[in-house]
């Protein structure tokens, strides 16, 4: 099943994707049906009303608007890590993003205003969302607390990135985190995603394309690694990383601007599409 949150008359609403329509199904968002244990499949059929919107011209929403932690992985493929002048880890490179940084398909992803700010990289990646949680979560368990996976554009604002020796405030500028357009069940997906083409256009050209099979580490090691230091929640989110091919790494450099439009695809999942806005003026 693919679910979308959407607002609807002002409200935040949830469905599911069925072609070119949505179906109502409530206006419990995912992060809290997670949270109460609900199985999404059955919610939706038990919920499922006669009400049906176009697609088309939809007002999407993050696929969770709050998710209790989004956990982002940093360097997790190897291309990726070499065009950045690092030495491959060992062990995931973890850092953390906040809600306020979330933005949705189809809406603007938001260049900062600040005044040394040359222009915001983009970072295609696969966003795993939990349905359980739990600590010392084993490897071979791992993929039975994953409820869906959608997509993320880890925008970056990389002069503030490389500030200091971690990355915190150059990955959560407010509006620059896309997440959406679907979440999409498990059971949907090959296990832990594997074997999927991930692609980034910048203005239609493909500046980013690898398999999913390329991760470091793939989607069951970053649920145990992580659930040996920290609890994870149902709802929780965990962006796995990006490919090389970022727009830093290149020469000359490639970063977007106010205008251009950024599409990350990743097969049997979807696309998220955004186009790039210059912070209004304080």
């Amino acid at each position: 099943m693919r679910f979308v949150s959407f607002e609807k008359n002002g409200r935040a609403t949830l469905g599911v994707s069925e072609g070119d329509y949505v179906r109502v199904i409530g206006n419990e968002p995912l992060e809290s049906l997670l949270a109460r244990g609900v199985r999404l499949d059955e919610y939706a059929k038990t919920n499922a009303t006669e009400e049906k919107v176009p697609a088309a011209g939809l007002k999407y929403l993050p696929t969770l608007q709050k998710p209790p932690k989004i956990v982002c992985v940093g360097l997790n493929y190897a291309d990726h890590t070499k065009e950045s002048n690092y030495e491959q880890p060992d062990y995931p490179t973890l850092f953390l993003r906040v809600n306020t940084s979330l933005v949705a398909h189809e809406q603007p992803m938001i260049r900062p205003s600040v005044t040394d700010s040359e222009g915001l990289d983009y970072e295609g990646e696969v966003a795993v969302v939990l349905g359980k949680g739990g600590r010392h979560i084993s490897k071979e368990n791992a993929l039975s607390h994953v409820a869906g996976y959608a997509l993320f554009n880890d925008g970056s604002v990389r002069e503030y990135q490389f500030k200091t020796p971690q990355w915190t405030v150059g990955k959560n500028f407010d509006g620059t985190g896309a997440f959406g357009p679907d979440l999409v069940t498990a059971d949907e997906l090959p296990a832990g995603a594997k074997g999927l083409l991930l692609e980034t256009r910048v203005n239609g050209e493909v500046v980013q394309s690898a398999s999913t099979d390329d991760m470091v580490f793939d989607v069951a090691t970053l649920i145990s690694v992580i659930s040996e230091a920290i609890t994870l929640e149902p709802g929780d989110v965990i962006v796995t990383g990006t490919p090389s091919g970022i727009g830093w790494a290149r020469t000359p450099r490639l970063l977007m601007k106010a205008g251009d439009v950024c599409e990350v695809s990743v097969e049997k999942i979807g696309t998220l599409r955004n186009v790039i806005a210059d912070e209004a003026a304080r």
